[in-house]
């Protein structure tokens, strides 16, 4: 063999984990980043969440529902601002009516089959809305399609229209009465954000409910 020394067979090669970095430099500046985008995001829109929360909570006790919808990860979101209405994880903060409507595959597959994946959920609003309740897309483009068609069909009915968006809020921020844009291009970011947002904005419904501030 010519052109050097061919290496042992049984030498390891070296892979990504074994390489060296600097492991504690990489995610302490993540974590500053998402700090930093969080408290310019919820800086922004303080006096907003609280506005919200006061209508969304006089909503609820009026008997009135929440609908949550996203797509992808932002579904994954829907599910959880849903359960953290139905179950609380407080004790002795009431439950209160809010439904994704992204859980019922069947649903989704058969309006997304005979029609359009751009109608899965406002055929469900179209369906399910009532004058008076309140509906929440989430993207972190702000430029989903079904969430905009979803949007314009609340509004349509009577029903508060808010957005959970990212970047520059897309499409979204023409669509929802209440708009949050988290200032960022960084998906991840955005989702962080999202999920802080909607972790004050329950707590402030439930404070604006006359509940104890306990968090």
């Amino acid at each position: 063999m010519t052109g050097g020394v061919a290496p042992e067979r049984n030498q390891a090669v070296q892979t990504g984990a074994e390489r060296k970095h600097d492991w504690h430099g990489m995610v302490m500046h993540k974590c500053k980043e998402s700090v930093e985008v969080k408290e310019k995001f919820l800086d922004g829109y303080a006096e907003l969440i609280g506005e919200l929360s006061g209508k969304m909570a006089a909503r609820f006790e009026q008997g009135h529902q929440l609908w949550v919808m996203g797509n992808g990860g932002s579904a994954c979101d829907a599910q959880h601002i849903a359960v953290e209405f139905v179950h609380p994880i407080i004790e002795k903060r009431r439950a209160l009516p809010a439904f994704d409507l992204v859980s019922e595959m069947a649903v989704l597959t058969a309006i997304a089959n005979d029609k359009d994946y751009a109608r899965i959920f406002v055929d469900q609003i179209e369906l399910h809305g009532q004058l008076g309740d309140m509906a929440l897309a989430i993207s972190t483009s702000g430029n989903s399609p079904n969430l905009i068609y979803a949007l314009e069909a609340a509004k349509r009915k009577g029903i508060l229209t808010i957005a959970f968006s990212g970047k520059d809020g897309g499409r979204l921020a023409g669509a929802a009465e209440y708009c949050f844009t988290v200032p960022s291009y960084s998906t991840h970011r955005i989702q962080e954000s999202h999920v802080t947002l909607l972790h004050i904005l329950w707590d402030l419904i439930h404070v604006s409910m006359g509940e104890e501030d306990v968090i």
